[in-house]
């Protein structure tokens, strides 16, 4: 039986779950999400809990088991507390500016950058002295979340040499000598 398929998802105070079908809604403090789950598993609502069953061991039914078990749980933590994401960009003139769901950044190239975000990602640009701008996201859709971040990452990922570019806070960049190291 598959690990995280078998393990039941705990429903937490003030988020409702519906099945209906195949189809599963999750509405909570911070929103309500749906998602389409595989007419062969049976998703069922007890005492506080969702439990996910499939018929067979096929390793498709296997696959799928964990796959929507995963996806359900992110979707009752996002709407109970939802999910955070802060970028850093590291460089020298490198800004960010937040105006509604605009997203306008500045990244050495000769023209700003503007990124039109979709509603349900609320974003927030924080700039202090001293310290490299930040881009903060928050959504409670998890899947979301992540495109939104690595769209934006993908615009000037983070280089192994000086280490500029978008990168997530806490990440380590592996940085490499310069051809000065290799010439002996």
């Amino acid at each position: 039986m598959s690990r995280i398929g078998k393990a039941p998802i705990e429903i937490p105070a003030g988020v409702t779950v519906k099945v209906d079908n195949n189809t599963v809604t999750v509405k909570g403090p911070k929103g309500e999400l749906t998602q389409t789950v595989n007419p062969d598993l049976t998703v069922k609502v007890e005492d506080n809990h969702i439990v996910l069953t499939r018929p067979t061991d096929d390793r498709e039914h296997r696959a799928q088991h964990g796959l929507y078990r995963a996806l359900i749980h992110n979707m009752v933590v996002g709407v109970s507390t939802g999910y955070r994401k802060e970028m850093e960009l590291v460089g020298v003139g490198y800004r960010a500016t937040a105006t509604g769901q605009v997203l306008e950044l500045a990244l050495g190239f000769s023209h700003a950058i503007y990124i039109k975000l979709p509603n349900e990602v609320k974003v927030e640009a924080k700039t202090e002295r001293n310290k490299n701008p930040l881009i903060i996201l928050e959504s409670d859709d998890k899947q979301l979340l992540g495109q939104v971040c690595a769209k934006i990452r993908s615009l000037r990922k983070p280089e192994p040499y000086k280490g500029k570019g978008i990168k997530f806070v806490g990440e380590i960049i592996r940085r490499k000598s310069g051809k000065s190291a290799g010439a002996k």
